[in-house]
């Protein structure tokens, strides 16, 4: 069989900016045409008609993304994890599997090359610094690949190296970022692409620096040390550098073998995800960014590592009020105290667009999984169906939603409230969700084994905000 061409990562802006201008430039025309087109074309035919061009923009950002190996790569590799409906129900399959396409086009770099990167951080020879070294990496991901070592101590650990260049590729990404966002905006609008792109490379600027990740996990693995059910593994922070860095090695079942599990076992770990997210954020205030099943492992003795701090999120304690409240005001039913709140924290314009009626039911679709106080049997179906309302164009709340932006500090938790859903749903898991997220929006008293354990941890080491 022959051997594929190892290629370099390219890092020319100029020749992806051709590309994307290309992509954005064209569907512009197109979409006008196809409203054009919608003015004498019956209903079903307008709805197939847009349906189609949606599934053609679809195509178009993974085929942009698909061009470049950076930053633009893993939002693409984001989305491949959502099994939502960004495009209708009967082109989804098709879109998924593009998007698990770009998923697993991450770079395949010879491991001479990333044995430079590390010597170059280490100024000392591989040799010298491990006792062993596997060139055989374990994962991959879209900026690094990761290997097993193991110290002069004895201890094994788990080593992530940047791929050579990618930090360039990446700068250069972000400099398109902004052609990259119009695409999508025609299939999730209601987003301020601006404001959406600064934080955005805010975020991926930073998952460039390893030592700054080793620091997110240090932090998080001191918050979470004697936990109940959750692990984080330690940093080795002498061996962690700026491309480099050095973990705990922990070994686990990973998601596709959860999802085989029994439903009992299944619902234990859905509801270890939902605490460790959710908490994460309306506890502590920082948070990763990357809730999808790649970064989550079973350990033997029944408790979950989450791995991957890179794309780290901390917010002000009164960003994450100003959300809590959000929530008891639309669990309380108070509606028209709901619309007041959202304008004065400007997440929407107008506010006589709305009503009370009309704000409680658009507050119930996007978050009824957790919200209303029953049992919920999530499913990649329901998923797909909170997506659609949140940001769809099929949503029955779109017209509104014209209305409405998203303050940028608030963004990456609605990422993290979508990626985490999309989690729980792949799972299949059962619970009142609700009951366990009035532990954080109440202070209520755990009503579960789990959070009776993780409150015991609590009232022991009270929670650390960021």
């Amino acid at each position: 069989m022959a051997r594929r061409e190892k290629k370099p990562i390219p890092t020319s802006r100029l020749r992806r900016s051709a590309t994307v201008g290309r992509l954005a430039a064209g569907q512009a025309v197109r979409q006008a045409g196809t409203r054009a087109a919608n003015l004498t074309r019956t209903d079903e035919e307008a709805q197939k008609a847009s349906a189609r061009r949606q599934l053609e923009t679809a195509e178009q950002i993974v085929a942009a993304l698909g061009t470049m190996k950076g930053a633009a790569m893993k939002l693409g590799q984001v989305m491949s994890f959502l099994d939502v409906g960004l495009v209708p129900e009967e082109f989804r399959e098709q879109f998924q599997a593009k998007l698990a396409e770009l998923r697993d086009a991450a770079p395949k770099v010879a491991f001479k090359d990333m044995k430079k990167v590390l010597e170059q951080e280490y100024d000392d020879p591989l040799d010298e610094v491990f006792e062993t070294f596997d060139p055989v990496p374990i994962a991959a991901a879209s900026i690094g690949q990761v290997y097993k070592a193991r110290l002069d101590d004895g201890r094994d650990v788990a080593v992530k190296v940047q791929y050579p260049g990618v930090n360039t590729a990446v700068r250069a990404d972000m400099q398109n970022l902004g052609m990259i966002l119009r695409l999508m905006k025609s299939v999730a609008p209601g987003l301020d692409p601006k404001a959406l792109g600064t934080e955005i490379r805010s975020r991926i600027e930073e998952e460039l620096d390893y030592e700054l990740e080793a620091q997110n996990q240090r932090r998080l693995s001191r918050i979470f040390r004697g936990h109940p059910f959750i692990v984080i593994p330690d940093v080795v922070t002498s061996l962690s550098h700026e491309r480099v860095i050095v973990s705990e090695f922990v070994s686990g079942r990973g998601f596709e073998e959860m999802k085989q599990l029994p439903r009992d076992e299944r619902n234990r770990i859905g509801e270890t995800i939902f605490r460790f997210y959710f908490g994460c954020m309306y506890r502590h205030h920082q948070f990763s960014g990357d809730p999808h099943p790649g970064n989550c492992l079973l350990l033997d003795d029944g408790r979950m590592a989450f791995l991957d701090f890179g794309l780290f999120k901390r917010i002000t304690p009164a960003a994450a009020e100003f959300e809590l409240q959000s929530q008891r005001l639309g669990i309380e039913r108070r509606g028209r105290e709901l619309i007041e709140h959202l304008h004065g924290g400007g997440w929407m314009g107008d506010p006589s667009y709305y009503t009370e009626a009309g704000i409680l039911e658009q507050f119930d679709d996007f978050t009824w999984w957790y919200s209303n106080d029953e049992e919920v049997e999530l499913t990649p179906e329901i998923a797909t169906e909170v997506m659609i309302q949140m940001s769809d164009p099929r949503s029955r709340h779109f017209g509104k939603m014209r209305h409405e932006t998203l303050p940028p500090d608030h963004l990456f938790g609605r990422r993290l409230e979508m990626l985490t859903l999309a989690v729980l749903g792949q799972l299949r898991a059962t619970a009142n969700w609700h009951r366990i997220a009035r532990e954080w929006i109440y202070g209520d008293a755990p009503v579960t084994e789990l959070g009776a354990a993780e409150a015991e941890f609590y009232a022991r080491r009270p929670p650390v905000p960021a």
